[in-house]
């Protein structure tokens, strides 16, 4: 087995495991495996066209490593410019929390809600403290080659800026936010798995994720409030509900060693930075015990709740549904996105962000003028935030849990997968994107009044078009035909383009506001694309009967 460079560091603590009753030998022995697994990829039953066969080790969230880097450039302005430590680093680690804390609900809540360990190792002479230990140190690696892609570029640039304690100081914060993240994500679904049980408490724990993405898109901007702008000098007041924003807490540390500044206000952040994390770890590994206890209720499939068919949503499918086959395939998507808590788990926190960020904009822009400024701007057209969701979602319509099912593809009775591709799209608009824009396509007419519906149908029908073309990256695989673990290998950079594009397309819509009956001609024109996108989307499609 392959003696990984990130054990060979970790043998370095090995004394510091052992000192808290932690067999280390066996816990590494359970990591090299963890870790090799991480490097495998379970083929798929079809062969791809046109893609690359990889090396048996090779790890697909390694190689993601570089779009991070690539973000990290992105964050150097806010350590070079001015030394206004304590904005600057709060905004910096509180981008770092957003990004990791989205990453850990997103990709590695499966891994500390994971219980076929159990069955595995603990018929084995394994202690559960060992094996708990594996778990979290498992997570805490790939927390610290993400939290390392992402600040490398702002830290180097930032050491060679203000020295080599801002080095220090920004090393030893973000391993205690490391650290605080962690044990947070547990404690809250600790809490969880105490009060609900079975496929409710499955459920749940998918509604809490869309809970904690939004309270984090929230709490960065409560972030930013803490803060004034006046005059173009950034100013800071003291007050106790800045307590409870953590990346306050990092930055104060630097502006409290760096400038020198003694307040009393900063002491106290910086004493929360450290002892806050600390306390956190102790009651982690207090708690451990018991949270493994009621991981076991994930097991537990009692009291599955019922779903009740709705009429509607039968006449729906037979009025978007041309075809038997697509009626058909609608009905196994529609169950295949309700069933899969994997696809839950990794687009529903995105769906929260869609709900929320439209708003964050309108936010920003009554505090720099006013309600009465934002009713008659052209704001509204903020709504096309919603959509950045769109990329990521269709993306994972590839994937699923039960992947090695996609044998049924080949032995159907049909001759094209178009109407297999056409239903899944179909409803992922209706069940996934439809209701979310329906809540906030409410809330801004009620804003801006009836003048903006034109304006929302065509950004409806617009994110129709972008969803068409973002079905393309479906294009080299079937839907639900690979394995969730394959996930971490999804182009980064097709997702950033699809972003652009929605850009480009708000952008000819403002464009449009400015002509006389603009909006109208554009509503006809984009119709006329979508109608036109949608029946040539699936033509090139692979035929089964010429395979």
């Amino acid at each position: 087995m392959k003696n990984f460079q990130t054990l060979k560091f970790l043998d370095l603590f090995h004394k510091l495991f052992e000192n808290f009753g932690i067999n280390y030998p066996v816990m590494r022995k359970i990591l090299a495996v963890k870790l090799t697994m991480d490097g495998r990829r379970t083929p798929t039953i079809f062969n791809q066209q046109g893609k690359k066969k990889k090396k048996p080790e090779e790890n697909g969230f390694i190689k993601s490593l570089g779009m991070y880097v690539l973000l990290s450039v992105m964050l150097i302005p806010l350590v070079i410019f001015g030394e206004n430590y304590l904005y600057q680093m709060s905004i910096f680690f509180g981008i770092i929390m957003f990004l990791v804390m989205t990453s850990m609900i997103s990709d590695f809540s499966n891994v500390l809600l994971d219980v076929r360990d159990k069955g595995i190792l603990l018929t084995k002479p394994v202690e559960k403290k060992t094996l708990n230990a594996a778990k979290t140190v498992h997570i805490c690696i790939y927390l610290f080659f993400l939290t390392g892609a992402l600040t490398i570029a702002p830290v180097v640039i930032g050491t060679f800026r203000h020295g080599v304690l801002f080095l220090l100081l920004t090393i030893i914060g973000l391993i205690l936010v490391n650290f605080f993240i962690v044990v947070l994500t547990a404690i809250i679904y600790y809490f969880i798995l105490r009060f609900f049980d079975g496929e409710k408490l499955k459920d749940i724990i998918n509604y809490v994720q869309i809970g904690l993405s939004v309270s984090i898109a929230v709490g960065y901007q409560v972030l930013g409030r803490a803060f004034s702008i006046v005059d173009m000098e950034i100013s800071f007041s003291p007050s106790w509900w800045q307590f409870f924003i953590p990346p306050i807490w990092f930055g104060a540390p630097f502006e409290l060693i760096l400038q020198r500044h003694y307040d009393y206000f900063l002491v106290m952040f910086s004493l929360l930075a450290l002892i806050i994390p600390i306390i956190s770890i102790f009651i982690y590994s207090r708690m451990m015990p018991s949270f493994e206890r009621n991981l076991q209720k994930l097991t537990n499939n009692s009291g599955g709740s019922k779903r009740k068919g709705l009429r509607w949503k039968g006449w729906l499918v037979r009025v978007i549904c041309r075809s038997n086959e697509e009626k058909v395939f609608f009905r196994f998507a529609t169950n295949m996105m309700r069933n899969e808590r994997e696809f839950r788990l990794k687009v529903y926190p995105s769906l929260g962000l869609a709900l929320v960020l439209p708003f964050v904009f309108l936010f920003n822009e009554i505090q720099m003028n006013s309600y009465a400024h934002l009713v008659a701007s052209k704001s509204y057209l903020v709504i096309y935030s919603c959509s950045l969701m769109i990329p990521n979602a269709i993306t994972m319509l590839k994937y699923s849990g039960k992947y090695k099912g996609a044998w049924i593809y080949k032995t159907a009775p049909i001759q094209s997968l178009a109407p297999l591709y056409s239903a899944a799209i179909k409803v992922f608009i209706v069940n996934l994107f439809l209701p979310v824009y329906f809540i906030l396509s409410v809330i801004f007419i009620s804003i801006f009044g009836w003048k903006v519906i034109d304006d929302l149908l065509v950004v409806f029908v617009t994110a129709v078009l972008y969803t068409v073309l973002c079905s393309n990256y479906l294009k080299d695989t079937l839907p639900f035909s690979e394995s969730f673990e394959d996930a971490q290998q999804s182009g980064g950079l097709k997702i950033i383009i699809a972003i652009l594009l929605m850009a480009v397309f708000a952008g000819i819509h403002f464009a449009a506001t400015f002509i006389p009956f603009g909006v109208t001609i554009y509503l006809i024109l984009i119709v006329i694309s979508t109608i036109f996108a949608w029946k040539l989307a699936y033509k090139t499609l692979w035929n089964y009967s010429s395979k």
